[in-house]
């Protein structure tokens, strides 16, 4: 049967869309690497929270799309489940936040899957704009848009606009050309590990010898200094704990100086995050200070909350650091990037 000029024209039209489809897909690297509509996939990413998430991201090599879905589950659920285990060590509180935030997580569950089924990229507060700062650090989707923006900014300094904005644009490069030099070049992460050591040799020192200056200074009736000890008996339980943290934190950094391979030294970075997070999370399960010698009743009723709240924070940013850098390191490796 001998198609008429109207089909041939309609079919040649389809398979033209259907080609130039495939080239930009290529182009933008939005090329399934598993047989599901980019909908569903990006739908399961959340199915199972971050599990799901770390199972996509895994076996998702080629969809920029499902890749962000699958980041943002990560960070999300992940951040939320660190968040819950830390909390949850508040006394009588801890129960109360912790439903608090397993509602919350529910309320994210359903939301980013109906947005993800919809082919809504919703990004949920924060997460998702932490999710998106890896997506782009790892697949670079917006170096063109980046390299026109300076080109924009370097114009409007040439005309005398927005100099403040140049000026921070500057700033924000010269921070950017530091940290590549010290993550990017063996010298520099070379003279990192070495400050990490010192750096953790100081606190041996400190928290070994000379921890009782952890303390109210006050000035007694006859002029003399009065050094009245904030910490308890209990912080002894404690200090095994950190000296081996730091310990472990100065033989990691050594190996690291000799053994300086990408996958190893993020590993090993986790994992001492890790630790970190654990550290802080037993500090505040003991919480060996006694505020009550601090002459003032308001701040004596007050500092422990605010103590216990900081050092929670701590854990928490310690827990976040660790998923985050997890994520990257196992889409650079996905994607052979940083291999060295």
């Amino acid at each position: 049967m001998e198609l008429t000029p109207e089909e041939r024209h309609r079919i040649y039209e389809e398979e033209k869309a259907r080609i130039e489809t495939e080239q930009k897909q290529e182009k933008s690297g939005d090329i399934p690497t598993l047989n599901l509509p980019q909908n569903l996939a990006c739908t399961l990413c959340y199915a199972l929270f971050w599990i799901s998430g770390i199972i996509f991201l895994v076996l998702e090599k080629k969809d920029k799309v499902v890749n962000f879905h699958a980041i943002q589950s990560i960070v999300l659920f992940g951040g939320l489940g660190v968040l819950s285990a830390c909390l949850s060590w508040i006394p009588y509180a801890g129960g109360f936040f912790g439903a608090a935030i397993g509602i919350l997580a529910f309320i994210f569950w359903i939301v980013l899957m109906i947005k993800a089924y919809q082919g809504e990229r919703y990004k949920a507060p924060l997460a998702g704009d932490i999710a998106e700062a890896i997506h782009k650090s790892v697949w670079k989707t917006d170096t063109a848009a980046e390299a026109a923006g300076e080109n924009v900014e370097s114009v409007k300094e040439k005309n005398g606009e927005d100099f403040g904005a140049a000026v921070s644009q500057k700033a924000d490069n010269f921070g950017k050309k530091v940290d590549d030099y010290f993550t990017r070049t063996r010298t520099g992460r070379i003279i990192g590990y070495s400050f990490a050591i010192f750096w953790n040799i100081v606190l041996i020192i400190f928290f070994s010898l000379f921890y009782e200056y952890i303390a109210w200074y006050s000035v007694g009736d006859d002029g003399s200094l009065v050094i009245t000890p904030m910490l308890t008996s209990d912080f002894m339980l404690w200090m095994p704990v950190l000296i081996t943290s730091l310990s472990i934190c100065i033989v990691a950094n050594i190996i690291l100086i000799v053994y300086d391979r990408y996958w190893f030294r993020e590993a090993v970075q986790i994992l001492l995050e890790l630790i970190g997070m654990a550290v802080v999370i037993y500090l505040v399960i003991i919480f060996p200070f006694d505020f009550s010698v601090i002459p003032n009743a308001v701040a004596a009723g007050i500092l422990p909350t605010v103590t216990k709240v900081v050092f929670i924070f701590v854990a928490v940013a310690f827990g976040v650091s660790a998923l985050v850098r997890f994520i990257k390191m196992v889409l650079n490796i996905e994607n052979r990037e940083y291999t060295n």
